[in-house]
């Protein structure tokens, strides 16, 4: 089996969005305060203030979370950004259709860079093939290797994840990714089941 992999990086704005709480409620935390210094910011016109505070408190946060799969689904083509994808309709493919995956790794390291004032995580994929009763057909290390490398902890990463499973018979499947975080060296997996059929 031949496999293809890319990645694509996208920033965006994360946006909190904070109820009304009763008299009392104490509310503590990097995320409140830093939601807090953001309405002063805006409130006094600093627009471009209050949403750089909002970013990297968000990213220390997303930062700080356990090493896990976020979003892992089949899409139609390959996503044009971050959560910028066409679904497919479902988990059938046709025999010789390329399989593409889109996955959210969620709370990577980030550690400084070789690059002054930048920091930079790193994560590669592996995968299992496994037919219906859970035996391993095939497996890949490194299947993708991917460097991140910004002035910031960007929170909005996603891999693309193109597997050719041609020489396979119509029957049904799981791809187990494997996610390593190089700079922790935490794992985390994600199966998605799929079935290969002849059109009617």
């Amino acid at each position: 089996m031949q496999s293809i992999f890319n990645t694509t990086r996208a920033f965006g704005l994360a946006v909190l969005v904070l109820g009304v709480l009763p008299v009392g409620t104490v509310v503590a935390g990097p995320l409140a305060d830093a939601a807090t210094r953001a309405e002063q910011m805006a409130a006094s016109g600093d627009a471009a203030g209050a949403r750089a505070t909002i970013r990297d408190a968000v990213s220390d946060f997303s930062a700080s979370l356990p090493f896990a799969v976020g979003a892992a689904t089949f899409v139609a083509g390959d996503p044009s950004g971050f959560g910028m994808f066409e679904p497919r309709p479902d988990n059938t493919f046709k025999p010789g259709e390329k399989i593409v995956a889109y996955i959210e790794p969620v709370g990577l390291t980030w550690k400084p860079a070789q690059v002054p004032a930048k920091m930079e995580t790193r994560f590669t994929v592996d995968f299992d093939l496994l037919d219906a009763g859970g035996t391993v057909l095939g497996s890949q290390k490194a299947f993708g290797n991917f460097t991140f490398t910004g002035v910031s902890k960007n929170s909005e990463i996603f891999a693309t994840l193109t597997l050719d499973v041609s020489e396979a018979p119509v029957g049904s499947y799981v791809l187990r990714y494997h996610l390593n975080d190089t700079n922790s060296g935490k794992t985390a997996s994600v199966d998605l089941p799929f079935a290969i059929a002849v059109a009617p």
